[in-house]
């Protein structure tokens, strides 16, 4: 009995010593990330995934909150850069590239292809010719409407691919006929009212013009500035009177109640839609409509990305695992946990969910994406923006001195 005790004890201390020394010949792949619980889990998922496909590798991932990751990520990427980290794509990220913190990955792109499964979310990735991370979740913006409002109205319904301009400010008129709101928001905390800027400013000038507004190289008393405020200036008298005392949620109500007829807003507001009373069969998606002929179909698609730090320790497995997370079968796997869309166009979403497959065609074709003026402009100047922009939804005639008080800002920000 004693002997076979001994026995046991020395077979699980070899076993112990032999799983040691497995932990040992394993490579370490430090993970830095920001992830709420869904995704979080999502992730972990798709780490054990790429974990038994290289059993050599040992991720170590260590999740922040949101607000503390903001600071964190400024302090271990001098101090202790891990091998991976979580930001964003567009201006957001151009911070870290300007000042080296960021490592180029151009090789990991065409290594696998990434130029065309891509190829939407290329551009937000793109500095000085260059890549620097991969985008592996992100949702759509677009306008949501009610198709009971519109027959209210006497307004043919749209189909996914939307209608011109000029229609859409025409119907405004038969919906206000009706009285109904054409465009319902609720610009009480700014970002719902940024949201149709964005659109205002991608559909009228580009997004190659839109992205050098919001890296303030473009006076915001510019003439080109001044002709994406007259266009939403048409759109102005039709939206809700009261949207800056309500908030995002209220003006949903609004759409569900049939009181107004559309709203531009993130994919995200399909739940709250639905939980108010709408179904597949009256609330529909279309793409913001074109406005000056001809210019590249760009979109508002907030785009969640993956970096290797300039300061990387293990770089080889890093790129192996940002190859792995961009490839169409683990971006299927994990946005289909989340309930986003994947960056990858060789995914595949659920074809049960219409929003969902509608956003999923509508940005894989999008010449680019820009990822919400409060991601794209520095904070300073999205809250001095977003203010102006709520400003001229209530007072256009003010157009001037909103312009001049954000040139100022620009000035400040910008230096």
């Amino acid at each position: 009995m004693v002997h076979k005790s001994a026995g046991a004890l020395a077979l699980a201390a070899a076993l112990l010593l032999s799983t040691a020394a497995v932990a040992q010949d394993k490579r370490i792949l430090k993970y830095n990330a920001d992830y709420d619980p869904i995704p979080l889990a999502a992730m972990e998922a798709l780490i054990a995934d790429f974990e038994a496909a290289n059993p050599d590798i040992d991720v170590q991932l260590n999740n922040f909150d949101h607000e503390g990751y903001k600071t964190a990520i400024r302090n271990f990427l001098t101090t202790d850069a891990p091998d991976l980290a979580n930001w964003y794509a567009g201006n957001r990220m151009a911070p870290f590239v300007e000042a080296g913190q960021f490592m180029d990955v151009t090789d990991v792109w065409e290594a696998n292809g990434l130029n065309d499964a891509l190829a939407s979310a290329a551009a937000s990735m793109t500095i000085d010719g260059k890549k620097w991370g991969v985008p592996y979740t992100y949702y759509q913006w677009g306008i949501y409407f009610n198709k009971d409002a519109y027959a209210a109205a006497g307004v043919e319904v749209p189909g996914p691919e939307g209608v011109d301009w000029a229609t859409f400010i025409a119907n405004c008129e038969k919906f206000k006929a009706a009285g109904i709101d054409c465009l319902t928001t609720g610009t009480k905390a700014l970002w719902p009212g940024a949201g149709i800027f964005d659109y205002m400013s991608l559909r009228t000038n580009g997004y190659e013009w839109h992205m050098e507004l919001t890296a303030g190289k473009i006076a915001w008393t510019d003439q080109k500035v001044k002709d994406v405020f007259n266009e939403l200036g048409k759109l102005q008298p039709y939206v809700t009177a009261n949207h800056a005392a309500i908030d995002w949620q209220d003006a949903a109500a609004l759409l569900v109640q049939g009181k107004a007829a559309n709203y531009v807003m993130g994919n995200f507001a399909v739940g709250v839609f639905k939980e108010g009373g709408m179904t597949n069969d009256n609330l529909g998606f279309m793409a913001f409509p074109e406005i000056t002929p001809g210019i590249p179909r760009a979109e508002d698609a907030p785009t969640d990305t993956i970096h290797i730090p300039a300061g990387a320790k293990n770089v080889e497995d890093a790129k192996k695992f940002l190859a792995f997370v961009a490839s169409a079968d683990a971006q299927t796997k994990l946005n289909a946990a989340i309930g986003q869309l994947p960056t990858n166009k060789n995914s595949t979403v659920a074809a049960d969910d219409p929003f969902i497959s509608a956003g999923f065609k509508m940005l894989s074709e999008a010449h680019a994406l820009a990822q919400f003026f409060d991601r794209d402009a520095p904070a300073e100047m999205a809250k001095a923006g977003m203010e102006g922009i709520q400003q001229f939804l209530v007072q256009p005639d003010q157009l001037d001195a909103i312009l001049e008080r954000l040139e100022q800002v620009r000035g400040q920000v910008y230096k």
